[in-house]
């Protein structure tokens, strides 16, 4: 297993850097990139330009857009490929540039990126003028908090839920919560999160529950237990938005596994020499019937966090990590973008390794290593 896992770690290196390198193509060709946006602003909107804050931390001086404007022909200066840079003047464009880093080759930035990525080093934002890494850790409790209580009460839900399913197999039971399960798959989890909030966050009905932040205004005063308390009421629809539209698939796999496993051999076996019917169903399908239930929670956690929780972050204004790489994509923060990217890509890689390794602890008869 040791040789194996090796392997896999090593397969990571070219995986990820096969992923930026794509990535980082398309993005240069992607149109309306940062320093396009700061001109149309500069044009459009007439309003003061303020700092523009570079690698070195040094800031181009404030301009007023009315004083940037130059001749008709001045977007065909160091910029040419900028359309909307037409009236203005060539220095000021030159300085954008530098101040993103764009007056350099596209191979430069993409190397002097992949350095810094060596050292979990992502820059600076663009917009927000911040180190990217200062954003992460601040937008990571929120998604953490949806991701970890979501995926831990779905699995907690559905296990039991579809075990029970598999058992009494064509019941009154299995029928009425097959609906349930079906129409909670089938309603879209932002779709359910404005229903929440119109009947329980003080939509048109009742005011249970807030309907922003992960905390109240003075709740780090309070003692440990209310911040608690505190904290749970604000998790409460947010984590039921997320576990609604994820139970229904994990519940149905459970059930079906179970009943593939009931009908094998070995389970008749079992029964006709004897065996009681927990002891069948705990001591010899469950093992096998939890193998790719088990082996999926590092992935299903990571799906919950990075993905199924943007729409939830935006219902109930929580600003997560969701959120921050979706406002990157559409202002082209590319060190936001790129940093959100690779973090996630390799989370998603590493936890595909944690998922093979899950597979040894719940069944160590599986031998990777034996795998031709």
């Amino acid at each position: 297993m040791g040789a194996y896992l090796l392997r896999r770690l090593l397969l990571v290196v070219p995986t990820l850097l096969g992923i930026i390198i794509i990535n980082f193509g398309v993005v240069q060709f992607a149109p309306g990139g940062p320093v396009e946006q700061m001109i149309a602003e500069l044009r459009g909107q007439g309003q003061t330009l303020g700092r523009i804050t570079g690698e070195g931390g040094g800031e181009v001086r404030t301009r007023n857009a009315a004083e940037a404007r130059g001749t008709a022909g001045g977007g065909q200066g160091p910029v040419g490929s900028y359309r909307g840079a037409q009236g203005l003047d060539p220095a000021i464009i030159a300085e954008i540039e530098r101040s993103f880093g764009f007056d350099k080759p596209a191979s430069t930035r993409f190397f002097e990126m992949l350095s810094g990525y060596l050292r979990f080093d992502f820059g600076r934002s663009l917009f927000r003028d911040r180190p990217v890494v200062d954003l992460i850790f601040e937008k990571m409790p929120v998604s953490i908090s949806l991701g970890l209580w979501s995926t831990l009460i779905i699995y907690l839900v559905s296990i039991p839920l579809g075990i029970r399913k598999a058992v009494q197999d064509g019941s009154r039971f299995d029928v009425a919560t097959s609906g349930v399960v079906l129409v909670g798959y089938a309603i879209p989890g932002f779709l359910f999160a404005i229903l929440l909030v119109v009947f329980f966050a003080g939509g048109s009905f009742f005011q249970w529950f807030p309907l922003r932040g992960l905390s109240s205004p003075g709740a780090d005063t309070l003692p440990f237990a209310q911040r608690a308390l505190d904290y749970a009421w604000h998790m409460v629809l947010p984590t039921l938005t997320l576990v609604i539209g994820g139970f229904a698939g994990l519940t149905m796999l459970t059930k079906n596994a179970f009943l593939d496993e009931i009908g094998k051999q070995y389970t008749v076996t079992a029964r006709a020499k004897g065996a009681a019917e927990n002891r069948i169903l705990y001591g010899h399908i469950f093992r096998n019937a939890m193998l790719l239930i088990i082996a999926g929670f590092p992935a299903a956690f990571i799906g919950i966090l990075f993905t199924g929780a943007l729409l939830t972050e935006i219902v109930f204004s929580l600003d997560g990590l969701g959120l921050l790489g979706f406002e990157s994509a559409i202002r082209r923060d590319y060190p936001v973008m790129f940093a959100t990217l690779y973090i996630f890509t390799l989370l998603g890689l590493v936890m595909q390794i944690v998922g093979d390794f899950t597979y040894t602890l719940v069944d160590p008869r599986i031998d990777f290593e034996a795998r031709r």
